[in-house]
């Protein structure tokens, strides 16, 4: 029968909702930080327990922000012991009273403080906790297996709300989400609820759409005016004993009817938006124009629209232009200008600058050199020429091309032309000229080559043209086919040719050219003037001899 009695209370307590958490007696919030007081046997496991059944933990005595903090809520205690959170770590079997925590951690694990207020004495051993003394604030270690009057609890927030204001004579409670109610706290924890009666009001500190804690109300619309301006963002008036919120022109209502944003807010416009009065209107940054849809904007080709815009070249970008300039000139301010081309030693001669860049040109009887038009060659035109001396030294000169130096009177020093159409360069008629000269051909016959003379009677039909070079009258056989006596005497014959052809050059040199004048070089180019100039040392063999 006490067995069945037994179940039947078990089963009754089993039914039962578990017990309320208890409700502190005191708190204090100091910034974004609350404390709780609790009074009740426990533990030291059991009150760390209750603390963060509310979502905190024992206190962290740190400083002496809080330990004022505990003064105000043990006041008119006395001879009470309260546990905080300090506990000799897992491991550790003694206190060290030289630390200054004496070996001791807070429950959030570190061992960071700057204070403490320990009752002197010598180590302990043991699972050592900490609790506070009612009476003088003062630290004492015990076991944590022991009972203390009540415990401490801290509650950390990341931001919090501003007491009420209701005006005099309404009185605001509050309650906290750790269970404090209380009208005197300075700061309200989020979630915290705050009652006036006599206004049939009730708030919630909570998170605002714009950032920060606000005071709000679980219903839309104003409430009254005289707390908080009604919860309105600009402006609490009363319609017809209704308290309404309103806002300023270009702005309207949310849906909470007390917050206000701009027109702008959700307006679909690609660039900028200009609330108006009940409305909005959509514009462009500069270089742009607004769409046919009155939302999107697109670019505007400034160069098409002012042709004037750029000097000399205009390119489109994106919402403006850029102003370029042609070759040889830069942009300054807005303009091209010619860019001096002529600053530095570009030129052997003169430099002239011409618009879009610049030109060379060379002293009299000089000539730009075809191979660079930079610089300058010795030119003539004539027979005969001025020579070109150091002026430093006579003894070294430069002649033209097609020219030979020669002395007159032993002082004077000319570039006599070389008349090549005694040399037969020409195939058949050579007209002389002075550095150069000129092939022609026959009645008949075409020019070739510049030199070579073909019959025009060789190109008709269907024929191959005459060939530019005498074609052999049959292909030799491979050198290693021949006898090596053969191949001796092929060579003896050939160096044989070779040395009777320069014995009758050397006759007719000596036949045709007079006793003063005589050539030791001639022209590698026939046909153009002033290009490369020679130089005839004094001790040439021809230095003395005339054309």
């Amino acid at each position: 029968m006490l067995g069945l009695c037994l179940a039947l209370v078990a089963t009754a307590q089993l039914g039962r909702p578990p017990p309320a958490p208890p409700q502190p007696v005191g708190a204090q919030c100091i910034e974004h930080v609350c404390f709780g007081l609790f009074w009740g046997r426990r533990r030291f496991p059991g009150a760390s327990r209750l603390c963060q059944a509310r979502g905190g933990q024992l206190m962290t005595v740190r400083s002496t922000v809080a330990e004022t903090a505990i003064a105000l809520l043990v006041r008119n205690q006395s001879d009470s012991s309260l546990w905080i959170g300090l506990q000799l770590p897992p491991g550790q079997a003694c206190s060290e009273p030289a630390r200054q925590l004496r070996g001791f951690r807070w429950v959030t694990g570190d061992e960071r403080t700057d204070y403490t207020h320990w009752r002197p004495g010598g180590p302990v051993c043991g699972r050592q906790c900490v609790a506070v003394a009612a009476l003088n604030l003062t630290w004492e270690e015990k076991r944590c297996d022991s009972e203390a009057d009540g415990f401490l609890c801290e509650y950390n927030y990341p931001d919090t709300c501003a007491k009420l204001s209701p005006g005099a004579g309404l009185a605001v409670t509050y309650t906290t989400p750790f269970g404090a109610q209380d009208s005197d706290l300075l700061v309200l924890p989020p979630q915290t609820t705050a009652s006036i009666p006599a206004l049939g009001v009730e708030l919630v500190c909570q998170e605002h759409s714009s950032g920060g804690m606000r005071w709000s109300s679980g219903s839309p619309g104003a409430w009254h005016c005289q707390l908080e301006n009604g919860g309105c963002e600009d402006s609490c008036q009363w319609d017809g004993g209704t308290p309404r919120c309103t806002c300023p022109q270009g702005k309207q209502l949310d849906q909470d009817q007390r917050s206000c944003s701009s027109l702008c807010a959700d307006a679909p416009c690609e660039h900028h938006c200009i609330p108006l009065a009940l409305n909005f209107t959509c514009m462009c940054h500069e270089g742009y124009e607004l769409a046919g849809d009155g939302i999107s904007c697109r670019d505007i080709d400034d160069c098409k629209t002012n042709p004037g815009l750029c000097d000399q070249v205009c390119i489109n970008t994106k919402g403006g232009f850029t102003c370029q300039c042609h070759a040889g000139y830069e942009l300054v301010e807005g303009k091209c200008e010619d860019v001096r081309d002529c600053d530095g030693e570009k030129c052997q001669h003169q430099c002239d600058d011409v618009p879009g860049g610049y030109r060379c040109s060379c002293s009299s009887g000089y000539a730009p050199s075809p191979l660079d038009p930079h610089k300058c060659v010795l030119f003539c035109n004539q027979t005969e020429c001025p020579a070109d001396c150091d002026p430093h030294t006579q003894d070294t000169c430069y002649c033209p091309d097609g020219f030979v130096l020669d002395h007159y009177n032993g002082s004077a020093k000319m570039c006599v032309d070389i008349d090549e159409c005694e040399q037969g360069y020409c195939q058949q008629l050579c007209t002389n000229k002075p550095g150069s000269y000129t092939c022609s051909c026959q009645e008949g016959y075409s020019l070739d080559e510049q030199q070579l003379c073909i019959s025009e009677d060789e190109f008709s039909g269907e024929m191959e043209p005459y060939p530019k070079t005498a074609a052999p009258p049959h292909v030799p056989p491979p050198a290693d086919s021949l006898h090596p006596g053969v191949l001796i005497g092929i060579i003896i014959g050939i160096l044989s040719t070779i040395l009777v052809l320069m014995a009758i050059l050397y006759h007719l040199m000596k036949k045709h050219f007079p006793v003063h004048g005589a050539m030791d070089y001639k022209c590698s180019n026939k046909t153009e003037k002033g290009v490369v100039l020679q130089q005839v040392p004094p001790g040439c063999p021809s230095a003395n001899q005339k054309l």
